[in-house]
């Protein structure tokens, strides 16, 4: 591509396997990055010299002017992520996800920008997955009771006959219903592009991540996610704790997946503009995600996978992606093999916070 490609968030988890992508393509990169202390303790040195580096935080309007200047391309990929449980921390949430976008899309239409964005979003914007009743047909899944819970009943019910519900793929025109601070912010995000696209043309392409994997994971900190806890978990020789029954299902797709949707976004022959399922096809239980890690590290029985039966409010049961459209549309299919992915896993170093001893 002529021109600079901007990946914001480049020295984080995806965005730093994107940005190795598109050097690998002779792309010119420019990373720009807050490195927050609850992601990073210093500057990866995993970070290519080849890439022009820019740290700052994006609600900065200068920084965001500094950021955009040249670029035929975006990837931004900068959010603060985590469940945002935390109502204290609603600031910080619609700070680093929402105005740090908006300012980066105010930057770019003052400078006229005629290029191709890509969001990095997630499929939280779904909240529960689909369901089907064998009486009502496709149903929101009704809000499963604590009661339900702590008895160990973790199906979602049918809203209407209360019958447990069997789940199914979601498709990206499913309703979506952000059920934490997180998701509602990445929503957010998502209206914000929208919203940029309609004034000014430019075609904006929103990858909607389900549970990625990898090398460069952080692990022990707020961005950490359940394959990252549960390798933290084998490598101190404790058993990982999988809640409620195990049986919550979830679609795991390898980081240089994620990383190679956003590559063909960025440089597909004509922009692919609306929102992608980017997941592997394959679902898989929490359990099984823990069991696969467990034989992957060589994890004693003492450290085998405990099902505590616990539950956490705003936990959902089940979010499994339809790849379809992202095949057809986008050209993207995964390629990583979850058991070859789940041994190199196994093996990768994981990324830690300021506030840890490295």
């Amino acid at each position: 591509m002529d021109g600079v490609i901007l990946v914001t968030g480049g020295a984080g988890f995806i965005g730093s396997h994107v940005v190795d992508l598109l050097l690998e393509r002779g792309d010119r990169v420019r990373v720009v990055d807050a490195l927050l202390p609850a992601a990073h303790s210093e500057r990866p040195g995993y970070i290519d010299p080849a890439a022009e580096w820019l740290e700052g935080d994006l609600r900065d309007a200068a920084v965001a002017e500094r950021a955009v200047d040249g670029v035929a391309a975006v990837c931004h990929q900068a959010a603060m992520v985590g469940l945002g449980v935390d109502l204290g921390d609603l600031p910080d949430y619609v700070g680093h996800n929402d105005f740090a976008t908006a300012q980066l899309l105010r930057a770019l239409a003052a400078r006229g920008f005629a290029g191709r964005f890509v969001l990095g979003s997630s499929m939280v914007v779904y909240g529960e997955g689909r369901y089907a009743c064998r009486e009502h047909g496709v149903v929101a899944a009704g809000a499963r009771a604590p009661a339900d819970l702590d008895a160990g009943r973790f199906e979602p019910p049918c809203p209407r006959c209360g019958r447990p519900l069997d789940p199914r793929t979601v498709p990206e025109d499913a309703q979506l219903d952000p059920r934490s601070v997180y998701a509602a912010t990445k929503l957010a995000q998502e209206h914000l592009c929208s919203a940029f696209a309609r004034a000014t043309g430019v075609p904006v392409t929103a990858l909607r991540y389900h549970n990625v994997y990898g090398p460069r994971m952080p692990r022990d900190t707020p961005y950490a996610g359940v394959a990252s806890i549960f390798r933290s978990a084998f490598a101190a020789g404790r058993a990982p704790r999988v809640f409620e029954d195990g049986g919550q299902r979830r679609d795991f797709v390898h980081v240089r997946d994620v990383a190679r949707a956003n590559v063909r976004a960025l440089t597909a022959p004509e922009p692919v503009a609306g929102a992608f399922n980017i997941a592997s096809g394959t679902a898989r239980s929490v359990l099984e995600l823990a069991l696969a890690l467990a034989a992957a590290c060589g994890a004693p029985a003492a450290a085998a996978p405990l099902v505590t039966g616990e539950w956490r409010a705003g936990d959902v049961r089940h979010i499994v992606a339809s790849p379809r459209l992202a095949a057809e549309r986008l050209g993207f299919r995964a390629q990583e093999g979850f058991a070859a992915g789940m041994a190199e896993f196994a093996a990768a170093p994981l990324r830690g916070s300021a506030s840890m001893s490295l």
